[in-house]
């Protein structure tokens, strides 16, 4: 059963506006192996559905322990066109988590590339999709958000937006919207969640001489002696800089 996603705003990626947006910033300050990272995973497929008029259903897809596998779904369909892709060790959803970048399939009728996702889609009444890489505190990519929907056109719209989040990441530059629009918002911010923090582990791990890993664990430790959140952590380190 899908949960509600939290209202606060998340730190570090300033003021996002929507409660789909907010959610993806959180995400994006959250340790990589935080107890509540499947739950916020499934509340932003919920959200995705819920708030984003072009797409029918949404899932949310993840490696673990070397196996892809869906820890959310709004419908069996969803769930269905995600096995298909596992079944054949690959399809969009597998490549926007494996790159870090979004993947969009504007008509399945016309699409040459990954025919049992293609065919599976198609069966189901399914005419576009997007997969969107979710990016927790680490800085890789954690989830792929895969978004199906029954219009085409409207899907290529969404699709288009999201892809110029990633090309142009400046939520300043955002105005306040919802539906797609706080899609796109949330994933610019979010983006920038991860920039900030990639950027403090990096000086912390020319300052000490250490891997980037190492650097990360570090900051960590430290956002939880101070009993902040890590992109606050990281903001506060950034400022340390001489």
């Amino acid at each position: 059963m899908m949960t509600e996603a939290s209202s606060s705003p998340g730190s570090g990626g300033g003021t996002a506006h929507g409660p789909l947006a907010r959610s993806l910033v959180k995400l994006a300050g959250t340790p990589d192996d935080a107890s509540d990272l499947d739950d916020q995973l499934v509340a932003i497929a919920q959200l995705a559905a819920e708030n984003l008029a072009a797409v029918s259903y949404a899932s949310t897809t993840v490696l673990r322990d070397d196996a892809y596998t869906t820890v959310a779904a709004t419908s069996a369909l969803a769930t269905a066109v995600d096995e298909a892709q596992y079944a054949d060790g690959d399809g969009p959803c597998l490549e926007a988590l494996d790159s870090g970048r979004p993947v969009s399939v504007p008509d399945m009728a016309t699409t040459m590339r990954w025919p049992g996702f293609r065919e599976t889609a198609r069966g189901l009444g399914l005419h576009a999709s997007l997969s969107v890489p979710l990016f927790a505190g680490r800085g890789d990519a954690v989830a792929s958000m895969n978004l199906y929907g029954r219009d085409a056109i409207a899907m290529t719209d969404l699709s288009l937006r999201v892809k110029a989040a990633f090309h142009t990441p400046d939520p300043a530059h955002r105005p306040e919207a919802t539906g797609a629009d706080d899609l796109a918002d949330g994933l610019a911010r979010a983006l920038a969640v991860r920039d900030r923090i990639q950027l403090a582990v990096g000086m912390l791990a020319e300052r000490t001489r250490c891997s980037m890993a190492d650097a990360y664990l570090s900051l960590r430790v430290h956002a939880a002696d101070a009993g902040i959140p890590l992109p606050d952590m990281a903001s506060r380190t950034l400022q340390q800089r001489s």
